[in-house]
């Protein structure tokens, strides 16, 4: 059956020995509040520690939570490099976040071109949200 409080015990038990997909678990344990009580600013630093081993999952997260201001301050701009890291790397769901902040000009100067260049790699990947936003940005440019 499924028991978010041990699996907290195991993914803490290999994030403390460093293992990147372990703490980007644990990050999101405590990011959604299963097996733990919800908390941001663990949240955050599990993510940082997968985030800068290279996990783009990790990076992502890591940039939703500059852009929301949970268990750090709001910082667009640091929102923007991690997605950028995880974008780079192929994740679908940084390259639309990244499309986002490039349409909405947070964190970096409004660029319609280089939000559809995101979008549109989030859509190649079969991201639905994102196919529909090339269409809309398409129209209007």
């Amino acid at each position: 059956s499924q028991d978010y409080s041990e699996a907290v015990k195991w993914y803490l038990k290999a994030a403390e020995q460093g293992y990147a997909r372990a703490q980007c678990n644990l990050g999101y344990m405590y990011n959604s509040g299963k097996g733990v009580s919800q908390d941001y600013s663990e949240a955050v630093k599990w993510y940082l520690k997968a985030a800068e081993q290279g996990n783009a999952t990790a990076q992502n997260n890591l940039g939703i939570l500059y852009e929301n201001g949970e268990g750090v301050s709001q910082d667009y701009s640091e929102a923007v490099k991690w997605y950028l890291k995880a974008a780079e790397q192929g994740d679908a769901r940084a390259q639309c976040n990244l499309g986002y902040m490039y349409k909405n000009g947070n964190g970096v100067s409004p660029n319609f071109s280089e939000a559809l260049k995101w979008f549109r790699k989030a859509s190649e990947q079969g991201d639905e949200i994102a196919k529909e936003i090339v269409v809309e940005l398409e129209n209007n440019m």
